[in-house]
C-alpha cells in the first residue's frame, strides 16, 4: 500500500486528512465537490479538486482546479501620521526574483502567516520579529482575497502608529534560523506613495498605503480631527 504525505501520514507539520478538504462545502448549491487529490505537501499544499459546477443557464459541467494553500496571514502598515513617515521592511523575495524583479529586494509592509494565532497576535508578533519593536494599539483595516484564482490564502490587513526615532531606518531584524535578514525602511509617506510602481510593488503595501490616503492616518478626514 502507497502512503502519501499528508494524506495518510504525517507531512512536515504533522497534519492528515488534507484530501477531505472541500468535501463538506454546503454554501453554494451550484457546486458539488466530487474529489480532492492532494499533489504535494510539505510547508503548503497544492490540491486538485474535481466538481460540478451549475451555469447561469441551468446547465452543469464538471470543473477541475488546482488550489495553493499556505494558510491566512496578516500585514500591517506602521505609521507616524505627525511625521508623515512609515515604516517598512526590504527584504529578498526569491519568487518575484525568479519572476524579472531586478534584484529580487522587494519593499513591503510588515507581514507574516498567521501559524493557528489570531490575526491580531499574529500581526504583532510579526511586525516585531521584522522591525525589532513591540506594537502598540491597532487598527483592523480589512479582510482580502490576494490571488484568488489559485490560492487560498485569506489576509487580514492593519495599522497601528509608531514614534518616528524609535526604529532606526537600515537596521536589521528577522529571525536569522528562518533565512531572514530583513532591513528595516523608514519613508515619508508622500515619498512611499510616489513609489508605488517605481519600487514599491507588493500589492498589500500599496492598498496599505492607499487606505491610509483615502480613508486612513493621512486621509483628510483624519486629518481634519482636533
Amino acid at each position: 500500500m502507497t502512503h502519501q504525505r499528508g494524506v495518510d501520514v504525517p507531512d512536515a507539520r504533522g497534519r492528515t486528512g488534507l484530501d477531505r478538504a472541500g468535501l463538506d462545502l454546503d454554501g453554494n448549491p451550484r457546486v458539488r465537490v466530487r474529489e480532492v487529490r492532494v499533489l504535494t505537501s510539505n510547508w503548503f499544499v497544492t490540491r486538485t479538486t474535481t466538481f460540478d459546477f451549475q451555469h447561469s443557464d441551468g446547465t452543469w459541467t464538471t470543473e477541475h482546479r488546482e488550489t495553493y494553500d499556505r494558510g491566512d496571514g496578516a500585514c500591517i502598515l506602521l505609521y507616524d501620521a505627525e511625521a508623515r513617515t512609515v515604516l517598512l521592511t526590504r527584504q529578498f523575495r526569491y519568487p518575484v526574483y525568479v519572476n524579472r524583479h531586478p534584484d529580487g529586494m522587494l519593499i513591503e509592509a510588515a507581514a507574516g502567516l498567521l501559524d493557528d494565532d489570531a490575526p491580531e497576535a499574529a500581526i504583532r508578533r510579526e511586525a516585531e520579529e521584522e522591525t525589532g519593536r513591540p506594537v502598540g494599539d491597532v487598527e483592523h483595516v480589512f479582510d482580502v482575497y490576494m490571488s484568488p484564482g489559485s490560492v487560498t490564502e485569506r489576509l487580514h490587513f492593519f495599522a497601528a502608529p509608531y514614534r518616528r526615532g524609535d526604529v532606526v531606518s537600515g537596521a536589521r531584524a528577522g529571525l536569522a534560523d528562518e533565512g531572514e535578514d530583513i532591513e528595516v525602511l523608514e519613508l515619508g509617506f508622500d515619498d512611499a506613495l510616489e513609489r508605488i510602481g517605481v519600487d514599491i510593488v507588493d500589492a498589500k503595501t500599496i492598498m496599505l498605503l492607499q487606505w491610509a490616503a483615502l480613508r486612513g492616518p493621512f486621509s483628510p478626514a483624519r486629518s481634519a480631527r482636533p
